[in-house]
């Protein structure tokens, strides 16, 4: 019986208030993340966590002083491993907190599977997140003598089960925005997480790929010709950053008395994004602003119809090499990002 083992790769969280300081650290000591030499990274990580140290313990307080993602990670985990069977094994490797990549790369050759599948929990590809875990990964798989057929899914923005999930909450936010406001013209914010324009520009597709999503989201519509706009939200340094930001596009719903639907669109977990950005932060900033309605559309989490799209993902990958969106590519020939993802 051939065996495949499935690594799940999210980006972590602490999960205690002591964790909150070194989870930070690690974030902003990635140089996929900080783009410094080493000794001004190194600072520039500690300087970037200290100065925000209150309000990210108060953050986290709010969530019982530590991240829910490695709970709904687990949960997708064992969720998966239903839908595919005795034949697949699903392992969780965290970017910036446990359990990190040298510790499942030796877990994982223990199980000693036939094939190894990398399944990014990033639905679109960046450097700074799918690259990052990737390049982790590989560095630890060498230092454990880890050597298996290897498929790396490096990106399904565009899939069409996960981009029907996806409609199907927007679908229910409009419904409830109506309700809410009856009347008031409704306009669904696509949310999500930032990136300095200068990666973009030096090649990352995360921004081309956000809105392939919102794309295939649209088309899935009951009403597709809904007004909607794109924005991006979590800006952690001074450098510009992909605009409008979510509090622009907020505000500029309350200057027209819109309702409007937030959708986290680059995120399949709840988390302190979610959690306290969208529902508490920006919900606030909302009623300042004058919206008539704020409703924030659902993540997927364990939902029965996300992971049987995650299942269809993984069914129909190639032995090895690269895949993505709906489909295999094989030696990835039509995809603009290819170099991105064999470097990362």
């Amino acid at each position: 019986m051939s065996k495949t083992a499935i690594i799940l790769f999210n980006l972590g969280g602490p999960d205690r208030p002591e964790a909150i300081k070194p989870f930070r650290i690690n974030l902003f000591s990635d140089p996929a993340i900080i783009r410094a030499p080493i000794f001004i990274r190194f600072w520039l990580a500690r300087l970037i966590a200290a100065s925000s140290a209150r309000s990210a313990a108060e953050n986290y307080a709010l969530m019982g002083g530590k991240s829910p993602l490695l709970a709904w990670t687990d949960k997708q985990a064992c969720a998966l491993e239903q839908a595919l069977g005795g034949d697949y094994e699903c392992f969780i490797a965290m970017r910036y907190w446990h359990p990190r990549a040298d510790e499942v790369a030796q877990a994982v050759k223990s199980y000693n599977p036939d094939r190894i599948l990398l399944l990014p929990l990033y639905p679109q590809f960046s450097t700074t997140t799918t690259g990052s875990s990737l390049q982790e990964w590989r560095e630890a798989a060498a230092r454990a003598g880890l050597a298996k057929p290897t498929t790396t899914l490096c990106c399904w923005f565009d899939d069409p089960a996960f981009a029907a999930t996806i409609a199907s909450y927007v679908d229910e936010a409009v419904q409830q925005a109506k309700a809410q406001a009856p009347g008031a013209p409704v306009r669904i914010l696509y949310s999500a997480h930032g990136l300095p324009e200068s990666i973009v520009q030096a090649g990352d597709p995360y921004q081309a790929q956000v809105q392939g999503t919102v794309a295939a989201v649209q088309a899935r519509l009951k009403q597709p010709e809904t007004d909607h706009l794109i924005c991006y939200q979590s800006r952690a340094t001074p450098q510009k950053w992909l605009s409008p930001s979510t509090i622009e596009a907020l505000e500029d719903a309350g200057r027209a008395r819109l309702a409007v639907v937030v959708v986290p669109i680059a995120f399949i977990s709840d988390h302190i994004e979610t959690l306290v950005e969208l529902d508490i932060e920006n919900r606030h900033l909302a009623e300042q602003a004058g919206v008539a309605a704020y409703i924030r559309a659902r993540v997927p989490n364990d939902d029965p119809a996300f992971i049987k799209a995650l299942a269809g993902i993984v069914q129909k990958a190639p032995v090895s090499g690269l895949a993505r969106g709906g489909g295999a590519c094989g030696a990835h020939k039509a995809c603009p990002w290819e170099a991105a993802c064999r470097q990362s």
